[in-house]
């Protein structure tokens, strides 16, 4: 009996025995042979590794679209230098808009300024039939463009440039008229004479005659607060225009600062002929030329705008360009301004009549060679006198 318990347990041991021995030998080819098991142990099992599919990339079909290799000025009429065709996919293609041909715009104007690398288009394309100037294309639709008189202090000391905004202000000067007979108050008067009937038979139709009395003006009737007396006062001047300034129109644009250039193509003989004169004659320095003055700023600006601005012109008034902030295109409302209005607004009071003055007498600020035109003359440049 016990010799047959010993046997078992001796089996038993080698059994767990065994055991561990299978355990370790798992555990060192999974820790060690790469996850490979019991088959990296044994020559010829190796295990087999399988390498991922790789996802399949959808084929992009592309066609082709013309597109702007450079900036391009509006009404400039387009060759095969500024445009190229890029391909462009097709599933992102809209039928109508882009263009895929260069043959299409080749000998077509821009209608507007186009950066490089910007797809061309059938709205930025203009029918090259059309024989409008350059500066017609910078036009917006439903806009025009009017010039106006200016000066060096009416058009911003000349500092405008084509592409500025600017505002308008108008100067107007009011005066008082007769309603019926439109003319300046006050009226003249003039001394009535009737002779009265001239027949004994009854009364007739009375004449009269009527003498204008030179440099009789009518006046009013007012009470002399001394005498108590009725007198008659007449103005011993013509009367006083009285001046306002308003904001007329806000964010104009400037197509044009003065003259439009107008290129001639001189013959070719006459050129010929200058050249040849040129190396006759003898070498001098050439005296520099003297800048060209502008005396007009085109502006772009809705058309009831430029009508207003043509009735301003024709009627004398007075008007003064200021320069707007690059892109300010804010509007703000101003008030009109008035010698009242500088007054109470600025708080400048009506100087006292004092008994005493400065000496010498001013009648006026500063004189005639100390000063600057604000508006351009309408009157005729005085001739130099003759040497």
């Amino acid at each position: 009996m016990a010799t047959g318990g010993k046997r078992r347990g001796r089996a038993f041991i080698a059994v767990a025995a065994i055991l561990l021995l299978v355990l370790a030998l798992v555990f060192i080819a999974t820790r060690f042979l790469g996850g490979g098991g019991l088959a990296g142990l044994i020559p010829g099992a190796a295990p087999v590794q399988t390498t991922p599919e790789a996802t399949p990339v959808p084929e992009v079909k592309m066609v082709n679209i013309v597109i702007a290799t450079q900036k391009i000025s509006r009404g400039t009429e387009i060759t095969e230098q500024y445009v190229a065709e890029v391909p462009f996919p097709e599933e992102q293609f809209v039928e109508g808009s882009f263009i895929q041909s260069i043959e299409q715009v080749i000998g077509k104007r821009a209608k507007l300024d186009v950066d490089a690398q910007t797809p061309i288009t059938e709205g930025l394309l203009v029918d090259p039939n059309l024989s409008n100037s350059p500066l017609a294309f910078q036009i917006p639709r439903g806009q025009v463009a009017i010039p106006i008189p200016v000066s060096k202090l009416s058009a911003v000391a000349y500092g405008l440039t084509a592409g500025d905004h600017v505002n308008v202000i108008v100067t107007l000067m009011m005066v008082d008229l007769d309603a019926g007979f439109q003319s300046k108050l006050p009226n003249t008067t003039g001394l009535v004479v009737s002779p009265g009937p001239v027949a004994e038979e009854g009364p007739v139709a009375a004449s009269a005659a009527i003498t204008l009395s030179e440099g009789s003006i009518a006046g009013r009737i007012e009470l002399d607060p001394v005498l108590n007396q009725a007198i008659y006062v007449v103005p011993n001047e013509a009367q006083r225009p009285r001046l306002v300034s308003q904001t007329l129109i806000q964010d104009a644009i400037v197509l044009q600062v003065g003259d439009f250039s107008q290129e001639v193509e001189e013959p070719i003989v006459a050129a010929e002929e200058a050249a040849a004169a040129e190396e006759a004659a003898p070498a001098e320095e050439a005296a520099p030329a003297e800048p060209v003055l502008p005396d007009t700023v085109t502006l772009i600006v809705n058309p009831q705008d430029a009508v207003t601005l043509n009735y301003l012109i024709l009627s004398g008034a007075k008007l003064n360009l200021v320069m707007r902030g690059a892109g300010d295109i804010d509007r703000i409302a101003t008030e009109a301004v008035t010698l009242q209005y500088i007054l109470d607004y600025y708080g400048i009071p009506n100087p006292a009549k004092l008994p005493y003055g400065l000496e010498p007498r001013l009648d006026t600020l500063g004189g005639a060679t100390n000063s600057v035109s604000p508006f351009p003359s309408i009157q005729a440049p005085t001739p130099p006198p003759a040497q």
